[in-house]
């Protein structure tokens, strides 16, 4: 059938509907998408379930091949994977066969290509790992797609490659067997000849696929279809010379198009795992490290959220003070006091009443809790905070304080069971990581987090259902990301969680009875969150006897560790304000007749109703300066993409767009003198105007004998720093005397400029009063951002 009469047949369909209104069934036609030889393809609208999804009109086929398409249809329908458009259904209803897809609406792979004629090596390669990742799952399946091309991958917004039309829509003009299936240029040669189904013939087409991405033509373009099977079944196809590749993707490319299918690669997996070691050299195999080629693709998305790479920092840095034997107790306090907002937050926290045994209620300093606590508690509450404020999102608020504060009871839980057992603190992150990739993916991919839940609610155990939608379980991804982060190996280790029994006798100290503690701690948690301290007191006092050999303690000591740990995660709860509402699944983890949130201030209701009102205007200023700090970045990409940009337009509107958003008192660009070595205010903003550039001449160099200078020790090692009350302690006499005779502002933040590794300059930033800077993690981020951008103006100016 033509192209022309299979739009006339849908349009005949069509206008059937009752009211001439433009249906197949239940679904509303609004505009085509494509046509073909068998098909057309609509965006449509299912007013039941209120989406848009892709409907497809099949044409031309008899009724025998409608029944085999319908059941390949049902078949193809259970595929789920983060780089296969899902199929929702397949109906025959009204004499019009079609299929109904998740609509994705970026173009295909053949309309990119039509743009931009041929994909750089390393773009071609990401994009067939995901391509190759979704045959290998659907192959494990026993599914053959027979038509893979360019036309039949689509690329969505998030620039993830979505393969469609998993050996169905050729099944209609061709269902007989031994007919041949598929298109021209891209079949093998064996399903040229007709010969039965098989995961081969894929890896020739995905083979074929990635030589077109590479060159941008066709390896066998012949306009006679009966020609170009003739010849794919005779001749070898080979990447041209000219094609700028090295030897060893030639070698992959040329592997998956060997006639001889013995030759070939003998799964799509096999090439993936080629392609991923071709793109990281020396990387550990994706079967080894669980990615099944998906985990590069899942970091790229979350790098695409601006606050992953602010909490990877954090999470490292946090991480190697407290776990380095070189670190001191004043390298541990100043990262954290690097940020202001989890500084305060720490000290509000060891204030609190649960760590009352520990001297809480008198710990000023970050430093003096560190001494009171221990290195390892400290930074378990500080890495807790960081995860807290980043598991932040108001659409999913409910399911991430769910997920966040399950992985803190096992957390905490573990902390409680580490000295009962002669182990260290370490199984506290241990067990809190080995939810690392639950936390990730219910912040990171809330859809795909409540795809995962629906399957689980199914009876479908967590990394399966995780594997089926994300092509990737979680613990994988989690160990994936720490590895991404640098955290050390023997961490890594732990957040795999063991499997079969507990060992019989005391598991081996270190990292294998790490790995125990986080397993009990996890289902313990779990069993809380599923009924509830009362519920689960059985639940509870049966894992305890589980698993108490293993841990080499008492069924009763490890049901106190779980009291005393819910009481922990309760003044937590309180102290943090994480209000958790009753009926919810994560008010189960804490008793039942506890109030969350921390009690009025004196002053009755409305003191209460003034605090609250305090944090709704802490709120609305954080959205708006995010808001003002965001355009104006957007505006400032939008000029440096300009060509013969003026450098002084962008640094104004840097230091503009800085000061209106935060409503600074003053803004400084410093830059580099090359002859005296010294940073020097050049263009400033606020208070003084240009004259506030005059104090600041900043010494690179060391002078022996001399005082530290904050501001040039900040320049020489790249270290953003805020400083929000230099009133409090002994800040005062730690700033250089040029600026306390000068400026002398009681709360400031310093940005240094680096260039090729050297200092380039400095953005210092004030406020008026004491505690008015302190910029929460996604403003601190945004600012950052910001400094780049004048990096950037100056590497692009040449300058």
């Amino acid at each position: 059938m033509s192209a022309a009469a299979t739009t006339a047949t849908a349009a005949t369909a069509a206008s059937k509907a009752p009211g001439g209104a433009r249906r197949i069934g239940r679904f509303e036609l609004q505009r085509a998408l494509g046509r073909g030889a068998q098909a057309s393809v609509w965006l449509a609208h299912d007013p039941r379930l209120q989406r848009e999804v892709a409907l497809k009109l099949l044409g031309g086929a008899d009724a025998q091949a409608i029944g085999q398409w319908m059941r390949e249809a049902h078949a193809v329908s259970r595929l789920s994977h983060p780089h296969i458009v899902p199929l929702f259904e397949a109906d025959d209803g009204d004499g019009q066969p079609h299929l109904v897809f998740e609509y994705v609406p970026g173009g295909t792979v053949g309309e990119l290509l039509r743009r931009e004629q041929r994909l750089a090596p390393r773009r071609a390669a990401e994009l067939m790992l995901g391509v190759l990742d979704a045959l290998a799952t659907a192959h494990a399946q026993g599914i053959v797609h027979r038509d893979l091309k360019p036309s039949n991958v689509l690329l969505g917004t998030d620039g993830r490659a979505r393969v469609m039309d998993f050996g169905i829509a050729a099944r209609v003009a061709h269902a007989a067997d031994g007919h041949i299936v598929g298109t021209p240029g891209y079949l093998s040669p064996e399903a040229a000849r007709g010969e039965a189904p098989a995961a081969t013939m894929d890896v020739f087409s995905a083979g074929a696929m990635l030589a077109e991405l590479l060159t941008g033509t066709r390896l066998l373009a012949e306009r006679d279809p009966l020609r170009a099977l003739q010849r794919v079944q005779r001749e070898d196809l080979e990447l041209p010379a000219a094609a700028d590749v090295d030897e060893t993707l030639r070698g992959i490319v040329q592997r998956a198009l060997a006639r001889d299918p013995q030759r070939r690669y003998d799964s799509a997996a096999a090439m993936r795992d080629a392609l991923a070691a071709w793109l990281q050299p020396g990387a550990v195999p994706a079967e080894a490290a669980g990615g099944h080629g998906t985990l590069d693709f899942l970091l790229r998305r979350m790098r695409h959220k601006s606050d992953f790479p602010a909490l990877g920092e954090a999470v490292v840095r946090i991480q190697r003070s407290a776990s380095s034997e070189n670190e001191s107790l004043s390298g541990l306090t100043a990262e954290i006091m690097r940020d202001v907002a989890l500084t305060n937050k720490l000290l509000r926290l060891v204030n609190s009443a649960g760590f009352g045994h520990a001297g809480g209620g008198s710990i000023a300093t970050v430093s003096r809790a560190v001494a009171l606590i221990g290195f390892g508690g400290v930074r378990n509450l500080a890495l807790s905070l960081v995860l807290l404020e980043h598991m932040q999102n108001k659409q999913h608020a409910a399911e991430l304080k769910e997920d966040f504060l399950r992985a803190l009871m096992a957390g905490t839980l573990a902390g409680e069971l580490a000295p009962l057992v002669r182990e260290t603190e370490e199984v506290f992150i241990g067990a809190l990581f080995q939810n690392l990739g639950r936390l990730l993916t219910s912040y990171y991919f809330p859809e795909e987090a409540q795809q995962i839940r629906q399957l689980r609610e199914q009876d479908v155990e967590p990394e399966q259902a995780a594997l089926r939608v994300l092509g990737l379980g979680l613990q994988d991804l989690g160990i994936g990301v720490a590895r991404s982060w640098g955290l050390p190996e023997n961490l890594q280790r732990t957040m795999r969680v063991p499997e079969g029994e507990p060992p019989a006798r005391a598991a081996e100290r270190g990292v294998e009875r790490a790995r125990w503690i986080g397993r009990c701690a996890n289902e313990i948690s779990e069993a809380l969150l599923r009924e509830g301290a009362e519920k689960s007191r059985d639940a509870i006092g049966a894992l305890a006897e589980h698993y108490a050999r293993a841990l080499e303690a008492t069924p009763g000591q490890i049901a106190a560790a779980a009291a005393q740990a819910r009481e922990r995660l309760t003044d937590f709860a309180r102290t943090m304000g994480v209000d958790v509402a009753r009926g919810t699944a994560a008010r189960r983890l804490f008793p039942e007749d506890v109030t969350l949130t921390e009690a009025p201030a004196p002053g009755g209701e409305a003191a209460a109703a003034a605090a609250n009102t305090g944090g709704e205007e802490a709120r609305a200023r954080s959205e708006a300066v995010t808001e003002a700090l965001t355009a104006g970045i957007a505006d400032i990409t939008q000029r440096l993409a300009e060509d013969g940009f003026k450098l002084n337009e962008v640094l104004q509107q840097v230091l503009t767009t800085m000061q209106r958003a935060l409503h600074l008192q003053r803004v400084v660009l410093c830059l580099r003198d090359a002859r005296s070595d010294t940073l020097i205010g050049r263009m400033a903003l606020g208070a003084g105007g240009m004259q506030a550039c005059k104090p600041f001449v900043i010494p690179l160099r060391e002078q022996p004998g001399a005082p530290v200078d904050l501001f040039a020790a900040v320049c020489r090692k790249g270290v953003d720093t805020v400083i929000s009350d230099t009133t409090r302690g002994d800040m005062a006499s730690r700033l250089p005397a040029w600026y306390r005779s000068s400026v002398n502002a009681p709360s400031f933040l310093l940005l240094p400029l680096t260039l090729r590794g050297a200092p380039l300059g400095l953005i210092y930033a004030d406020a008026a009063k004491p505690g008015a800077l302190a910029p929460q993690e996604r403003e601190l981020a945004l600012l950052r951002a910001l400094r780049n951008q004048v990096v950037m103006a100056f590497r692009q100016s040449g300058s």
